[in-house]
């Protein structure tokens, strides 16, 4: 699907100045943190939040275990850096750089023109786009005018995207100008409330020469119709609106900024709605918690403001690449790269590994399978990566191995970390310091974040330390709930100890220290006779196999007992090794308890992943169920 000859590859996508504690000042110069913060530090550290298990052994010495959040819209963060900071670069696309100045004017204008449409707020607008330069002005343009944004997976087929489109109910979509893009979005909007569609072009966003050249010969990838009765063009937009967004009234506690669909790996997707200060808050929690030691890299300290180069490998529509990616530039006043498929390239990835190093990006959000294509890419140490310094991992379990290959090519610190769209995302960020991070755990909360380990059954009874049971979290982050979903709030919130808890569906434990480690998700629990089985657990197990490159684990019932299940594994081999399943089988019996050990194993090319990097265990085990004639 990433290779369609017709379409380029550089189209695709793969799947604050306010002072905030009395003694950290993100003020309108920016600086950096001040000694008189680490005078005080002890006495801010526990202003709010009581103190936690986490708080008492490797907590990290300089984060403080609660903040002050402004009562703010999330689009502050926009207005504030270009008020300060209006001439540094924002977004850059092919080297092509548009400063804050240029994208909050062009979001003033979005705004004005969805204002003249009659939306306001409470509203729902659409974004059905990879990330393109287009996306913070489309996304903050989208807050400004008072509606609520809908970010979409630009590789949707029309059947899910109509479905998103219709269950948020929203009034208006843009969309990229693109062969397939533009014609599944008309399909995807029959049927809905949807009464324009903004077709976004990219002829302003590219080098001059480029875009002369591809204008002339037809090779700006482009949609092969327009419906005229729905469509608007972006272009127009910037010329025929003024710069003046309307006036709106944000309650930042109370109105919803984002619908982020969940779920749909697993069931119906959900919208999970996310207020203003649930994703405003967030950025607060992970720009607090993030730094680097001065033996561990000589750039230390915290993330720096005006400074900050973020490459946009993963995609904006997702939680992951939106809030540590697009919302933390903007709130640093960074410059933000726009990376529309990172495995783009001849080796792929090789496009990635130019934009870090030309544009010599500083941060790197990804998923395991990204940066284990950075480290096994053939001219890996031909790119100049020294510039890279702060790179998280999420969404799949990071293999310690990885982690430490890719710290040797670039000299970063990579650090795991653990959220879900509900949570805005980020719950647990391991200490970003080689001393105290753990590999094989998910970290310690995020400063205000509350995690619980609670029964299976309930989810109303607190276990012990050490006792494995279903994560449970609170904090500010934690969405208001799943839009138009009541049954569903019901399932997954409960009220402990005061504070209102969600239910992440995880599975795991809290150690003595209180770093959490994930046994699984709950529904992909593999019941050997009566016993529990946690697919993650037997896959990292299996990634110590020194042939292994990607392996995926699930449940098969038995043909004699349904209700009983035996773990299968599906193996894929590194390049340019041989195995057999028999192998990995015999190596496993001195590996895991019987009952872990996978009774069956099977070779394969590539396992079925999501747009971030999640394999998808679900698929495997439908065609594997259906292969065997139980489905």
């Amino acid at each position: 699907m990433l290779n369609n000859p017709q379409i380029p590859s550089y189209f695709l996508c793969p799947d604050a100045g306010k002072d905030i504690s009395g003694t950290i000042a993100v003020t309108s110069s920016y600086t950096s943190i001040t000694s008189e913060r680490d005078s005080e530090l002890k006495k801010e550290r526990s202003k709010h939040m009581e103190e936690q298990l986490w708080h008492k052994h490797r907590w990290p010495e300089k984060v403080r275990h609660s903040l002050e959040y402004p009562d703010e819209p999330l689009f502050a963060i926009l207005d504030r850096a270009a008020d300060d900071h209006g001439d540094m670069p924002y977004t850059s696309f092919m080297g092509v750089t548009r400063t804050y100045a240029e994208v909050r004017d062009a979001a003033d204008r979005i705004a004005n023109y969805l204002a003249s449409l009659g939306i306001k707020k409470g509203d729902k607008v659409a974004i059905f786009m990879p990330n393109m330069p287009h996306y913070p002005a489309v996304f903050f343009g989208v807050l400004k005018s008072g509606a609520t944004a809908v970010t979409c997976n630009p590789l949707y087929k029309a059947g899910e995207l109509n479905f998103q489109l219709k269950d948020s109910g929203a009034k208006a979509i843009f969309v990229l100008d693109h062969p397939t893009f533009t014609p599944t979005c008309y399909e995807g909007v029959k049927d809905t409330d949807v009464e324009k569609v903004i077709v976004c072009g990219t002829k302003a966003f590219l080098p001059k020469a480029k875009a002369m050249i591809g204008g002339l010969l037809g090779k700006i990838p482009k949609s092969p119709y327009y419906e005229e009765d729905k469509t608007v063009f972006y272009d127009d937009i910037m010329t025929n609106y003024e710069a003046k967004p309307p006036t709106v009234s944000v309650k930042s506690k109370e109105d919803v900024a984002l619908i982020l669909y969940t779920g749909g790996t697993t069931g119906v997707p959900k919208g999970a709605a996310l207020l203003h200060s649930n994703l405003y808050s967030n950025v607060m929690q992970i720009y607090e918690y993030v730094w680097l030691e001065e033996d561990d890299h000589p750039d230390h300290g915290k993330m720096h403001f005006g400074k900050e180069v973020f490459v946009g490998a993963l995609p904006w529509y997702h939680s992951y690449g939106l809030t540590l990616t697009l919302l933390m530039s903007t709130y640093l006043a960074g410059q933000l790269v726009c990376v529309p498929d990172p495995r783009a390239g001849k080796p792929p990835m090789t496009d990635l590994l130019k934009e870090l190093q030309n544009t010599k990006g500083t941060v790197l959000n990804c998923v395991p399978a990204l940066y284990a294509g950075i480290v096994n890419h053939p001219k890996v140490r031909d790119f100049d990566l020294t510039n890279v310094k702060i790179c998280s991992s999420g969404a799949a379990p990071l293999p310690p191995e990885l982690a430490k290959n890719f710290e040797a090519v670039t000299g970063a610190i990579l650090f795991e970390g653990y959220g879900l769209t509900e949570t805005s995302p980020v719950t647990h960020i391991n200490p970003t310091n080689k001393r105290d991070r753990k590999f094989g755990s998910i970290g310690l909360p995020v400063p205000d974040t509350y995690c619980k380990i609670v029964d299976i059954e309930t989810g109303k009874k607190e276990l012990p330390i050490g006792e494995t049971g279903e994560i449970a979290i609170s904090g500010p982050q934690v969405m208001q709930g799943y839009w138009n979903k009541p049954k569903e709030n019901e399932k997954v919130f409960r009220q402990i100890g005061g504070k209102r808890f969600f239910l992440t569906g995880d599975i795991g434990f809290m150690d003595d220290e209180g770093y959490t480690i994930i046994s699984d998700r709950k529904k992909d629990m593999v019941n050997v006779g009566g016993l529990k089985a946690y697919p993650r657990e037997i896959e990292d197990m299996l990634f110590e196999h020194p042939k292994v490159k990607l392996t995926a684990v699930i449940g098969i019932p038995r043909e004699d007992d349904p209700s009983n299940e035996f773990v299968k594994a599906f193996v894929v081999l590194k390049d340019g090794v041989e195995g057999t399943p028999e192998e990995f089988i015999e190596w496993a019996r001195d590996k895991m308890a019987g009952y872990k050990r996978p009774k069956e194993v099977e070779i394969v090319d590539g396992l079925p992943m999501s747009a971030v990097g999640k394999v998808l265990r679900r698929e495997l085990r439908e065609a594997e169920l259906k292969k065997r004639g139980m489905k």
